[in-house]
C-alpha cells in the first residue's frame, strides 16, 4: 500500500535472500540454529527490508522525476543507488556496532543472548550485500520502461498530505519541540525508576524439580515415607474434566559419594511432569499447595531450567544467596541466624533457610602419644585399624565380565555401633603383640559438623531464599540493606550472590560496553557527515527509542529483564538508522540538488523520507507483533519482553524522528560547508 507492487516485490525480495545467506553462513560455520538464533533473525527483518526500501524508494522517486530528454534509465538507477550508498553503509555499521556489547556478555547471559546477536548481525551484513548488489539490478529490471503515469500509491499520497499539514507548525516552533522532548525524557526517567528488575524470566516449563530436605541424620525410611505420600497426593490431581494433571513422578533419595552432587539420605530430589495441555498457572499453584503442605522440612518447586540456572550461578538452588565467610563454625552459625532473622522481615522473601550444617554424632579417636610409643605404634597404625572397623577399608577388586566389585574389610554392624567394642579393637604392633585401641587412644562420641564447606581458603555458610510477590531487584536490594546493617567481626564478611548479582554484573558490563559503542557511533557519524552539528543532531535521536521502550515495559510486565535490555540495544540501532537517513537526505538536497538551507528544504526532505521510514517501522513491527500479541506463553519467555521493548521504542523513535528531528534540524542545523568543526 505504501509502494506499488513492483517496488514491494523488490523490497521484499531482500528478506529471503538475506535470511538464506545468514542461515548458510550459520550452517557453514557449524553453529547450532536454536530458538535464540531464530529470534535474532526475526528482529532483524526490519533492518533487512529497510536496506532494500531505502535503495528502491530512492530509485523509484528519481525515475518519477526523470525528464524526457534527461539521462538514461540506467544512469538514473545508478546515480540514485549511489546517492544513498554511503548512508546505507554507515547506518548498517552503526547497527552492528550497537550490538557489539552483547557479544562480550559472559556466563549465562552470554550463553542466552550471544546466538541472538550473532544471528542479528549476520542478517544485517547479508542484507547490506543484497542492497548493494541485487536491489539495484532488480530495480533496473522492474522499474524502468513503464509508460503509464508514475506517481505515489494512494495511501502514500494520503499520508504525505496529512504529514505536510502537521509538520510546518512544528517546524515553526522548534523551542516548543525541544521542550516536549525534554519533558518526554523526564517522564521516561521517572517511569524507569518505578520498573522492577529480574535476571531472566520465569520459564513456563512442564517439567519440575522439587527438593525435600530433612534434618541431617534423617533415615532413608522416613524420607521414603514422605516421598511416597507426596507421589500419591500429586498423582491424584485432576482438572474439571477428570484428566490427570501430573503425568510422571520420580525421585531419588541421597546421592553416592562419587556422584556429581553427593548428598546424604536427608535429601530427596523429585521430578514432576505436568500435562502440557493443562492450565499452567492454576496447575502449578495446586502442586505448590501439596508440596508446601509437608511440615518440618525444607522444600521448593522449580522448573528444570530455573534450577539449573541457580545451580550454575551460586551452586545453590535459590534465587538470592547470602554467603557468609569466616574461620569459626559456631560464629558462622550464629551470624547466619542473625541474617535469617533480618531477612524474614523483607517482603517477597519465601523459602528462607540457613544451610543445614549442624552437629551430628561421630566417633572420635584421639591418639595418646605416650601410650602408643610404648608399643611402637604410630598414628597411621591406629587410623588404619579404626577406619577398617568403623568405615571399611578397600583391600582389592573382583571383576565379573564388565562389572567390577570392591573387596572391603569392614566391621560387622553390631561392633560398629558399640563404643565398647570399638575400644576393645585389637591392633597388631611391631613388637608382635596386640593391644586394645582403648589403651592407646581416647575413643568418644562427639558432635561434629555434618559437612564442612570451604571457598577461597575460608569456611562458608549460605543463607538462601526465593522471591515471590515482588520483583527480584527490590527484594535483593532490601536484603542487602538489612544484612549490611548487621555488624561482622574481623575475618567474617557476607557476599551477595544469585540471580540479582549476576544481573547486576551483566548490566554493568552491558552499560560500560554500550557507552564505548556510543562513542564509536558518534565517531562514525562524524566520518559520514564531516561536521559536528549534524552528528550531534542524529546522536540526539538515539534516545528517542528509550521513551517508548520504557513505557512499553511500564504498561505490560513492569519488570526489566536482561532480555528487555537487549531489546533496548536493538531499538537504539533502528532509531539511529532512521535519523541518519533523514539528515543525510537533508544534506543531499542541499549539496547535490542545490536547494538552499531552510524550512522548504526540511519540509521536502521529511516528506520524501516519510514512506521508507514508515515502511521500515511497519515491517519491523509486523515481524514482532505475533510475539507481543501471544504474550508471555511457554517458549516465549525471553522473546516476549524483547519484542515489547522493540515495539514500544519503534513507535516513539518513528514519531519523534518524523515530527521532532526536522524542526530541530531547521533551527540548529547549518548550511553544508559552513558548519563549525567545534564540538
Amino acid at each position: 500500500f505504501l509502494f506499488d507492487w513492483r517496488t514491494a516485490v523488490i523490497s521484499l525480495a531482500a528478506i529471503p535472500l538475506s535470511l538464506i545467506a545468514a542461515l548458510l553462513l550459520f550452517s557453514y560455520s557449524g553453529a547450532t540454529i536454536n530458538t535464540m538464533v531464530l529470534a535474532g533473525l526475526v528482529i532483524a527483518l526490519g533492518e533487512v527490508v529497510d536496506d532494500a526500501i531505502i535503495d528502491v524508494e530512492n530509485i523509484a522517486r528519481r525515475l518519477r522525476q526523470r525528464v524526457a530528454n534527461g539521462p538514461s534509465a540506467f544512469q538514473v538507477v545508478l546515480a540514485a543507488s549511489l546517492e544513498v550508498r554511503s548512508a546505507v553503509v554507515y547506518a548498517s555499521l552503526i547497527v552492528v556496532l550497537v550490538f557489539v556489547p552483547v557479544f562480550f556478555l559472559d556466563g549465562l547471559s552470554g550463553a542466552f543472548f550471544r546466538p541472538l546477536a550473532i544471528a542479528y548481525v549476520t542478517a544485517i551484513l547479508a542484507s547490506l550485500v543484497v542492497a548493494l548488489t541485487v536491489t539495484p539490478a532488480l530495480s533496473y529490471m522492474l522499474l524502468t520502461g513503464r509508460t503509464r503515469a508514475r506517481h505515489d500509491p494512494p495511501l502514500t499520497r494520503l499520508l504525505k498530505s496529512v504529514y505536510c499539514r502537521m509538520l510546518p507548525p512544528l517546524v515553526a516552533r522548534p523551542w516548543t519541540c525541544l521542550l516536549a522532548l525534554v519533558v518526554a525524557f523526564a517522564l521516561t526517567g521517572i517511569a524507569a525508576t518505578r520498573l522492577g528488575q529480574e535476571f531472566l524470566p520465569s520459564f513456563q516449563e512442564t517439567d519440575f524439580l522439587m527438593h525435600f530436605v530433612e534434618k541431617p541424620g534423617s533415615s532413608i525410611d522416613s524420607m521414603s515415607r514422605v516421598t511416597t505420600r507426596a507421589s500419591q497426593d500429586l498423582r491424584k490431581l485432576e482438572d474439571a474434566e477428570g484428566r490427570k494433571l501430573v503425568r510422571n513422578f520420580g525421585s531419588h533419595i541421597g546421592r553416592a559419594e562419587v556422584a556429581d552432587e553427593p548428598v546424604g539420605p536427608n535429601f530427596t530430589e523429585l521430578w514432576i511432569s505436568i500435562d502440557p495441555d493443562a492450565d499452567y498457572q492454576p496447575t502449578v499453584k495446586r502442586i505448590q499447595e501439596i508440596v508446601y503442605g509437608f511440615p518440618g522440612l525444607y522444600r521448593d518447586l522449580l522448573t528444570y531450567l530455573r534450577e539449573r540456572i541457580k545451580e550454575v550461578l551460586t551452586g545453590a538452588s535459590a534465587t538470592i544467596v547470602v554467603r557468609l565467610y569466616g574461620p569459626d563454625h559456631d560464629v558462622l552459625r550464629a551470624k547466619a541466624k542473625e541474617v535469617e532473622a533480618a531477612m524474614k522481615d523483607v517482603a517477597g522473601v519465601v523459602n528462607l533457610k540457613v544451610e543445614p550444617q549442624v552437629l551430628v554424632a561421630q566417633v572420635e579417636v584421639r591418639l595418646r602419644p605416650e601410650a602408643a610409643q610404648k608399643y611402637g605404634l604410630t598414628s597411621g597404625h591406629v587410623r588404619r585399624a579404626s577406619t577398617a572397623l568403623v568405615k571399611g577399608l578397600k583391600v582389592g577388586e573382583i571383576f565379573e565380565g564388565q562389572k567390577k566389585f570392591d573387596v572391603v574389610v569392614w566391621g560387622v554392624p553390631r561392633l560398629r555401633s558399640d563404643l565398647a567394642a570399638i575400644r576393645a579393637l585389637e591392633i597388631d604392633t611391631p613388637l608382635g603383640v596386640q593391644v586394645r585401641l582403648g589403651d592407646v587412644a581416647e575413643v568418644e562420641i562427639v558432635g561434629a559438623p555434618n559437612e564442612v564447606r570451604r571457598e577461597n581458603a575460608s569456611r562458608r555458610l549460605d543463607v538462601t531464599c526465593n522471591v515471590s510477590g515482588r520483583d527480584l531487584g527490590a527484594v535483593a536490594r532490601d536484603v542487602e540493606e538489612k544484612v549490611k546493617a548487621i555488624p561482622f567481626d574481623r575475618e567474617y564478611h557476607p557476599e551477595f550472590l544469585g540471580e540479582y548479582a549476576a544481573r547486576q554484573e551483566s548490566t554493568r558490563k552491558l552499560y560500560a560496553l554500550a557507552g564505548l559503542a556510543l562513542v564509536g557511533i558518534v565517531l562514525l557519524l562524524y566520518v559520514d557527515f564531516g561536521a559536528w552539528r549534524p552528528t550531534w543532531l542524529v546522536a540526539l535521536t538515539i534516545p528517542f527509542a528509550l521513551v517508548g521502550g520504557v513505557f512499553a515495559v511500564f504498561f505490560t510486565t513492569g519488570v526489566v529483564s536482561l532480555g528487555s535490555l537487549v531489546g533496548f540495544v536493538t531499538v537504539l540501532g533502528i532509531a539511529a538508522r532512521n535519523g541518519i537517513m533523514l539528515v543525510s537526505h537533508f544534506r543531499h538536497l542541499e549539496a547535490e540538488e542545490g536547494m538552499a538551507f531552510g524550512v522548504p528544504l526540511v519540509l521536502r526532505g521529511a516528506e520524501e523520507r516519510l514512506a521508507p521510514i514508515l515502511m521500515t517501522a511497519f515491517a519491523t513491527g509486523l515481524a514482532l507483533l505475533p510475539l507481543a500479541i501471544t504474550g508471555n506463553k511457554p517458549g516465549q519467555e525471553i522473546e516476549y519482553p524483547l519484542a515489547v521493548v522493540i515495539l514500544g521504542g519503534l513507535v516513539t523513535s518513528t514519531l519523534l524522528n518524523l515530527f521532532l528531528l526536522p524542526p530541530l534540524y531547521a533551527r540548529f542545523g547549518r548550511p553544508v560547508g559552513s558548519e563549525s568543526a567545534e564540538i
